[in-house]
């Protein structure tokens, strides 16, 4: 058992993960914590470089798909694993900073914060392209008018959570990008820290903004059922 769980959801990022983790072990120095990296079927020897890490580093741990599943599934799998009863998860590719870590997590610990469920990270000063930008945008300003999250960021990888809050949720593939909707559903309160973002360091993303809209539009329909459903099974639940 441990504290806290960072969970990491990572494919053929060999040329990132190695600072990434340095960033983390620097930003939670002190702390009771282990390092999950979820190895989503990479190819690009990625998989050697977290083997010769795991001799020399015992808070890391690794769990490898051999067929590629998503982020959400890889992420949902590194939380299954985690022995934390705080998760935290970022990007495996460099572009969220680790150094954020501890502002998102200490709104969990803080005296009186069992109604938290979630803690969101949202970026500012976003260095991606502008049609990635401009896409999000878009995405955020459509998914926040049809369920109302007061989320105005749901796709920063940067977030902290309890544990057994997040296993019960219904799992669906891309989740991870309705957390919000979905924590505050189950009751759960969901606070906001903004959190600063970089460059990718090396590589490529792996999602296009035709492939991100097309599975959102479904997504947010099944998201606003299910919404609609808790309500009207648990009208006079007291929430948490």
């Amino acid at each position: 058992m441990t504290d806290i769980s960072i969970v990491i959801p990572a494919r053929n990022e060999a040329e990132n993960i190695a600072t990434l983790l340095d960033g983390i072990e620097a930003a939670l120095a002190g702390r009771d914590f282990e390092v999950i990296v979820v190895d989503d079927a990479s190819d690009d020897g990625m998989a050697d470089l977290l083997k010769a890490r795991m001799a020399r580093a015992p808070r890391l741990r690794v769990l490898r798909n051999d067929r590629a599943g998503g982020q959400s599934a890889a992420v949902h799998s590194g939380v299954r694993a985690a022995t934390g009863t705080i998760c935290a998860t970022l990007d495996g590719d460099g572009q969220n900073p680790p150094e954020e870590l501890p502002k998102l997590i200490a709104p969990l610990l803080a005296p009186g914060a069992d109604k938290i469920g979630l803690v969101a990270g949202q970026r500012v000063d976003r260095q991606d392209t502008w049609s990635k930008k401009l896409a999000s945008r878009f995405a955020n300003g459509l998914r926040a008018l049809v369920l109302k999250d007061g989320t105005r960021d749901t796709g920063c990888g940067l977030k902290a959570f309890r544990r057994a809050a997040f296993m019960d949720l219904p799992y669906f593939d891309h989740m991870h990008r309705y957390l919000p909707a979905l924590f505050a559903r189950d009751g759960w309160g969901v606070a906001h820290v903004d959190v600063s973002h970089r460059a990718r360091g090396g590589g490529r993303s792996h999602y296009s903004n035709l492939q991100r809209g097309l599975v959102g539009a479904v997504d947010l329909l099944g998201v606003a059922w299910l919404i609609r459903r808790r309500k009207k099974s648990r009208p006079n639940e007291v929430t948490r």
